[in-house]
């Protein structure tokens, strides 16, 4: 559901998304368009156990190519930006890796051992 949710955002929310698109990033509706379709497609791919693993590494990658955009969208918040808060950006930014973790422990790419 997060991933779904996620990409559906990218296309309910496409103008604000690609506001914080670091500008060195071409086309940022574009690309906006196509993480929606990535998510979407990860949530998806999370269902059936036969692609369950890989969609799990692919979220984990999208994930961390993603934090870039997250880092710049926060720095951006520090002047004028886009008006949310210091306490939105500092757990978003520090629970990234939590997140990439995430993917990979819940869609059984990789498995605690004990």
């Amino acid at each position: 559901m997060f991933y779904a949710l996620g990409g559906i955002a990218h296309f309910a929310f496409t103008d604000a998304m690609a506001a914080i698109v670091p500008p060195a990033i071409p086309l940022p509706v574009a690309v906006v368009a196509v993480t929606g379709v990535i998510e979407l497609a990860g949530a998806a791919m999370l269902l059936p156990r036969a692609t369950r693993r890989f969609a799990g590494w692919g979220l984990a990658a999208y994930a961390l190519c993603v934090w870039p955009a997250n880092i710049y969208h926060a720095m951006l918040d520090l002047g004028s930006g886009t008006g949310l808060p210091v306490w939105y950006h500092a757990p978003r930014l520090l629970l990234q890796p939590a997140i990439i973790w995430w993917a990979l422990w819940g869609s059984g790419a990789v498995e605690l051992r004990r």
